[in-house]
Formats: structure tokens, C-alpha cells, sequence
């Protein structure tokens, strides 16, 4: 037989490695390919490789990043941390993460930031604030001199002073990220000031920002911004953004000033938003979020005018509603260039980090909240619109049926001349019985529409061609 020698016994060649055996296989790799497959752990697991033996004992103290974070072991603490990085051999560190789980740990902050300062760190991530969030730290002044930071991820809390020295100089800095920042608009154009080339920038639940001004010349590679705000900001400045990502509480005023370059957004705004769709005119790509679509619904039924919008392709995030329908409708009537249409139906919830926010915070605005508010500007919402609408009316999660999804294709088909594609997914809402229905129904849907190319999907069935 192939797999036996001459004395019946299996051929080496052929023989299944044991476990020593794969140990022995791995520990062969070069240095690097381990290295690299040890950047992917939390640091204090892959510390722990240098007991399995000789071969290991420095391996891990040249992986180019470093992870300390909780792991389920209790929480870190100084002195693992400091014996790591007394034994850390590697003169570049490419990446650092660093999230205290222990207010005792706070003290080192600093001499631990002046050692990958030292290391010439490319992507720094420090998260000072998920679990310390009573805790007022000051910044220490070095923090805030890095010429080798790449991309710099930040976590405060509200408590903390964002800026404590007069200058910033991050100089090879493409890519900001900062959470739960208290930041004044003094301390984010110092920020701005020493980021000469940066080209990201991401605010997500800062307050005391009031007026974000992005219009410097030496920002023009600075090019996509994203906000997800509980306090702020209200004036955006930013004429030289391409993409912006919007998402503000339905009760905040916000108002875009100037976004005159921007070809990509996705904007969930609220009330007072300030004719925000004015500044969109020229936008080719465009995601709404249920709130801004009942926004439009509004300025239907109070009879304000849209502009004429540019946009060749539309992505809606909402559930299906009386009032999203009347948004929706709105902006297909005023919008000339559409070719493609993507319908994401959705939670009656905004999520930020998987956790729903609360009306107040940024979540969905009620219908019954829009009937008040045009009572008390003297509009009802059934007048002067169109009874097909009105189907929708007292649709949520539980009682979405195949029909009022057809209704609600059937509707946009309607209401757009140059459509040549509609993609509907519809997440976890149908049981595969109703997807099936809708499946049959869409052909009938198809007959006025010849130059419509749909597909449906969801959740439980790939995309389906119709």
C-alpha cells in the first residue's frame, strides 16, 4: 500500500504530526510571521507565549503592537504593565492601545505615553474614560507633541479637560477620532492648528463644541468628517469635506454653513436642522435616516419647498411610516438624476455602539411628537396628501406584512421617472413565508416599471433578482 513501507509500519512521509509535533511546526515559523500572529492578542496573552520555551522566551517582545485592555482576568495592573514594557525590545511600534482599568494606574499614564512616544508609534488608541468615568485626568502636556502618530484614537469623559497647553503638534496625523471629549472651540482649533495633514475626523459624543470650522486653507486635505453628538456641534463649517456623517438628537438645532464640496453624506438630523437638504443640492450620494426623512415630511405638509437635488444614488435607513412615506415621496419628486435607490429597512431605533439612544440623545422621533408640532404651527397631516399614504399609518416592527412592503415599492416606483435600479433589504422582518409572498407580488410591480431592475433581501435569503 502507498501509505506503508516494506515492514507494514506508515511512511514517516505520511504520518500525522502529534501535538509536539505541530508545536515544533509552528515554533519554526520566522520570527516575523509569529510576531505578527501575536499582534492580534491582547498583550498579556501573548507575554505569556515566552514560558513555552526557549525558542519563545523573546518572541513576543518584538511584535510591533501592544494591547493593554481588560481581558476577564480582573483588572491590569501597573506593574504588568511596566515589567511588559521594561521588556519590550522593539525599536518601532506600529500600533498601542491602552485602556487603564484601574484608577491606581492613572499615575503612570504619562511615562507610559513618553515610551511609545519613544517607539515612534503610527496608530495610538487611548481610552481614558470607559472605566474611570468619574475621574477628572489632566492630559499630560507631551501627549500633545507626536510626530510619528498616524492615526490617534481618544477617550474622555465629559469630567475631563480636553486641552491644557497652548499648542498641538501632530504632524504626520491623517486620522482623529474623539469620544466623549469636553471640547471648546478654542481647544479644537488649537487640535485643528496642529494637523497640518490631516485627512479624517471623527467627533462622537463631545459636548461645548458650538461651532465647528473646518474653512483653513491648511485643511484641505481634510476631507471626511463624521459627528455623532449628544451637545453639540451647531455650526459646521466644512467646505472642504467630501463625505459627512451626520447623526444629531431630533432636538438640537444644527445648522450646515457651508459644505460646498461634499459629492457623499449620511445625515439623520432633527427638527431643527435648518433647511439642511438646501445645502445637499449637489450631492451625488446620499444616506437619510428616518429622522431627516420625517423632516421632509414636515416641510411637505407645511408647504415648504425642496430644491431640485443632483443625486444619482439614494440609500434610505428607516422603518416604514406614515410620515417617512410622505418624506420619501418629497425627495423623489424634487430629485432629477436618481439611477439607483437602496431601501434599508430598519429597527424604529438609532444605535450608537449597539446601545439605543433615547429621544433626547439622538433616537427616532415619534409620530405622535410631528403631529404636535405641526398642530401648533396651525397643518394638519392628512390634508392636501395622498390617501396611499395614509396605509401606512400605525405600521411598526411587529405588524410589517409583505403587502405594505409592496405598497410602499409600488409608491416609490411611482414617484421617480428615472430609476434604473431598487435594492430593498429588509433586515430581520420577514419570516421566509412573507419573503416568499413579497417575492410573487413584485413581478406585478414590475409590468409599469420595464427599466427597474429590483432585488430584495434579507437576513435569512441572499439577494434575489427580480
Amino acid at each position: 500500500m502507498a501509505d506503508e513501507d516494506r515492514d507494514g509500519e506508515t511512511s514517516p512521509s505520511h504520518r500525522h504530526l502529534d501535538s509536539s509535533d505541530a508545536v515544533d511546526s509552528i515554533s519554526a515559523m520566522p520570527d516575523v510571521i509569529l510576531q505578527n500572529i501575536l499582534s492580534f492578542l491582547r498583550t498579556i496573552f501573548a507575554f505569556r507565549t515566552s514560558i513555552l520555551s526557549k525558542r519563545w522566551r523573546h518572541v513576543w517582545s518584538d511584535t510591533p503592537c501592544l494591547k493593554f485592555d481588560a481581558c476577564g482576568e480582573g483588572y491590569l495592573k501597573a506593574d504588568s504593565i511596566n515589567e511588559t514594557l521594561a521588556r519590550y525590545k522593539a525599536r518601532k511600534m506600529t500600533s498601542f492601545h491602552l485602556c487603564p482599568t484601574n484608577l491606581d494606574n492613572f499615575p503612570y499614564v504619562e511615562s507610559w505615553i513618553d515610551f511609545v512616544k519613544s517607539r515612534n508609534v503610527e496608530d495610538l488608541s487611548l481610552d481614558l474614560g470607559s472605566r474611570a468615568s468619574a475621574f477628572d485626568y489632566d492630559i499630560p502636556d507631551l501627549f500633545y507633541t507626536n510626530s510619528s502618530v498616524k492615526q490617534l484614537f481618544l477617550t474622555l469623559t465629559f469630567m475631563t479637560k480636553m486641552i491644557q497647553c497652548s499648542s498641538v503638534s501632530w504632524t504626520s496625523l491623517k486620522k482623529l477620532f474623539l469620544r466623549r471629549c469636553n471640547i471648546s472651540d478654542e481647544s479644537m482649533a488649537t487640535i485643528l492648528s496642529g494637523c497640518p495633514i490631516l485627512e479624517s475626523l471623527t467627533l462622537r459624543s463631545c459636548c461645548r463644541l458650538k461651532v465647528l470650522d473646518l474653512s483653513s486653507k491648511s485643511l484641505l486635505r481634510l476631507t471626511r468628517l463624521e459627528i455623532v453628538s449628544v451637545l453639540g456641534p451647531v455650526h459646521i463649517v466644512a467646505p472642504h469635506i467630501h463625505f459627512l456623517d451626520l447623526t444629531f438628537p431630533p432636538i438640537l438645532p444644527s445648522r450646515l454653513v457651508d459644505v460646498s464640496s461634499l459629492t457623499e453624506a449620511r445625515l439623520n438630523l432633527g427638527f431643527y436642522s435648518h433647511n439642511a437638504y438646501e445645502k445637499l443640492k449637489n450631492v451625488e450620494k446620499l444616506t437619510f435616516g428616518e429622522n431627516f426623512l420625517k423632516i421632509l415630511a414636515i416641510a411637505k405638509l407645511r408647504r415648504v419647498p425642496l430644491p431640485m437635488f443632483k443625486f444619482e444614488s439614494l440609500t434610505f435607513e428607516t422603518m416604514i411610516s406614515h410620515y417617512v412615506m410622505i418624506g420619501i415621496v418629497n425627495l423623489l419628486q424634487n430629485t432629477t438624476q436618481l439611477k439607483k435607490l437602496i431601501v434599508h429597512i430598519k429597527d424604529g431605533c438609532i444605535k450608537v455602539e449597539g446601545i439605543p439612544l433615547h429621544l433626547q440623545d439622538g433616537g427616532i422621533i415619534p409620530d405622535s411628537i410631528i403631529e404636535v408640532h405641526l398642530r401648533v404651527h396651525g397643518f394638519e397631516s392628512n390634508i392636501s396628501w395622498k390617501s396611499e399614504a395614509r396605509v401606512f399609518k400605525n405600521i411598526f416592527r411587529k405588524n410589517v406584512k409583505s403587502k405594505h412592503m409592496a405598497s410602499f415599492m409600488e409608491f416609490v416606483l411611482k414617484s421617480t421617472k428615472t430609476l434604473g435600479k431598487m435594492v430593498v433589504r429588509f433586515g430581520g422582518y420577514f419570516e421566509e413565508s412573507g419573503f416568499e409572498e413579497l417575492l410573487e407580488m413584485v413581478p406585478m410591480l414590475s409590468q409599469d416599471n420595464d427599466n427597474v431592475s429590483i432585488v430584495l433581501s434579507s437576513t435569512t435569503k441572499s439577494d434575489q433578482k427580480v
